[in-house]
């Protein structure tokens, strides 16, 4: 009796918390082999000499409650005290389950329409490679698929990343991710 009450508190919970359960929801990229960063994701800014592409990205299994999604990439290793977001897409529609490629590019032609790029730690609307201080420990790049129960956010053009954040957070029904690495 305890455990079937246990049980139905968890799930209350989940349910009054506005958290979708999609134990299978996940993301991947085709772009990063063994979850290290090539020069193709390492920015050609800050003293880097990468490519500056973004990787593509699928994800499976959202909630089928989802009615958008949302891409995030951050750097909590970055020597800022808070991080650095080198990514950030939303407003991606819910038929969607994949970027290509190359889909971080300022003015992007390739995301999916109805997509906005927010802007970077950077200042830029566009994706930010990988650029560690040469000799730091490698940092981990967290790549996170968010499901989100709003069609859009309304949020303005030059919102920072934690405005955005806080609205993803406000909208989440689910979330995936995986973690990257690269140093020099």
């Amino acid at each position: 009796m305890l455990k079937q009450l246990l049980s139905y508190g968890i799930l209350a919970s989940t349910l009054i918390s506005g958290h979708a359960i999609s134990a299978n929801f996940s993301l991947s990229s085709p772009s990063i082999k063994a979850n290290k960063l090539s020069l193709k994701q390492v920015a050609n800014s800050f003293g880097c000499t990468g490519e500056n592409i973004s990787p593509a990205l699928m994800w499976q299994n959202a909630p089928k409650t989802s009615k958008s999604y949302a891409i995030t990439v951050y750097d909590p290793d970055a020597p800022t005290g808070s991080g650095w977001w080198h990514w950030v897409v939303y407003n991606i529609p819910k038929e969607s389950s994949q970027l290509p490629e190359g889909a971080g590019t300022e003015n992007s032609t390739t995301l999916p329409t109805g997509a906005i790029q927010g802007r970077t730690d950077a200042s830029s609307h566009s994706f930010l490679g990988a650029c560690p201080p040469v000799g730091d420990k490698p940092h981990r790049y967290i790549f996170t698929i968010h499901a989100l129960n709003v069609e859009k956010l309304e949020l303005p053009s030059e919102a920072s990343a934690a405005h955005i954040g806080f609205m993803l957070n406000a909208h989440r029904i689910a979330k995936a991710s995986f973690t990257a690495t690269y140093g020099r």
